[in-house]
């Protein structure tokens, strides 16, 4: 049964709190679509896809993606066998960061004539890649989209950034699970402490916050985030967040 939209949620809930709770709802790879396009609307991006590129200990590439570009572009997309020019691709090889899709190498003439023949479906002029890779070697990509101007892209990505980097990871878990390319599980039981740390960052406290808020030093707060990573299997705390929300471990 498809998610049912909710287009009246209560706007004092963060976009980042609304969004994983979407996912949290998720049952099936449709209901991921209706999730993915509702979060595309909720940060008012052009589109915003999600492709798993590698599993591990499997050879068949690129297994499972879930996107709101046009069915026109994506069909041709998959036709001509994209995945051999298109550069964002390679970004899931080369780090953990968010890419801006104007550091991307467009020398290529063959890439130029990619990225012109994108903008003709609409797909957005302008992009932002997030990287991830699972505990298990398990390689994906996320990325949206924009038709802003300069400015305002850059506002947009600004203010986003950290919600998406939570969001990415949150989506490459679930992904996997509706998928049936991975169950979840297997992680170590996290202490009191490092709970309460970990969902205070994900409310944006530093560790500074957290410390006060705690009545502990900031020097056990790293301890315990560092232990709560270390546990989750995560490679950034971002991942660890998502993980953690996720498994319900903490609250979204």
């Amino acid at each position: 049964m498809l998610l049912e939209r909710k287009p009246m949620e209560d706007q004092q809930q963060s976009s980042l709190s609304w969004s994983l709770t979407m996912l949290r709802r998720v049952r099936s790879r449709a209901d991921l679509n209706v999730a993915v396009a509702d979060i595309r609307d909720r940060y008012q991006f052009a589109h915003l896809t999600f492709l798993v590129v590698r599993l591990a200990n499997r050879a068949d590439p690129h297994p499972f993606y879930c996107t709101t570009y046009p069915e026109e572009w994506t069909s041709l997309y998959l036709g001509q066998n994209y995945f051999e020019i298109d550069p964002v691709i390679d970004l899931s090889r080369t780090g953990f960061l968010p890419v801006d899709w104007s550091n991307l190498d467009r020398r290529s003439p063959r890439t130029r004539s990619f990225f012109r023949q994108a903008e003709s479906f609409a797909i957005g002029r302008r992009g932002l890649t997030v990287p991830i890779r699972g505990p298990s070697g398990e390689r994906s990509l996320f990325s949206v989209t924009s038709d802003l101007s300069t400015p305002e892209w850059r506002k947009l990505r600004t203010l986003s950034n950290h919600d998406l980097q939570i969001v990415s990871h949150y989506l490459h878990e679930k992904a996997l699970s509706v998928g049936g390319l991975r169950t979840s599980g297997g992680y170590r039981k996290l202490s009191r402490r490092e709970q309460e740390c970990l969902q205070l960052l994900a409310r944006g406290l530093v560790s500074k916050r957290i410390a006060a808020r705690l009545q502990i030093s900031e020097n056990a707060v790293r301890l315990y985030l560092k232990l709560a990573k270390r546990k989750l299997d995560a490679r950034t705390m971002y991942q660890a967040i998502a993980r953690a929300s996720f498994l319900e471990i903490i609250q979204s």
